[in-house]
């Protein structure tokens, strides 16, 4: 039996209201994934732009 499976067996056998916050936590935990991977994506922007927002012609932007 698969993960997905067990896990569906399990929440069958819950109460409405608590298989709801079931559902609820899975969405959080999606989200958080996404989140993940929003802020991995933009670090390696920064890294690899660095040198181009470093220059000194762009110190003028460093406080604002």
């Amino acid at each position: 039996m698969t993960i997905a499976e067990l896990v569906y067996e399990q929440v069958k056998a819950l109460p409405e209201p608590i298989a709801r916050e079931v559902l609820d936590f899975i969405g959080y935990l999606r989200e958080r994934g996404e989140r993940q991977e929003s802020r991995d994506l933009i670090n390696a922007q920064s890294a690899s732009l660095a040198p181009v927002w470093d220059g000194e012609e762009n110190k003028v932007w460093d406080n604002v």
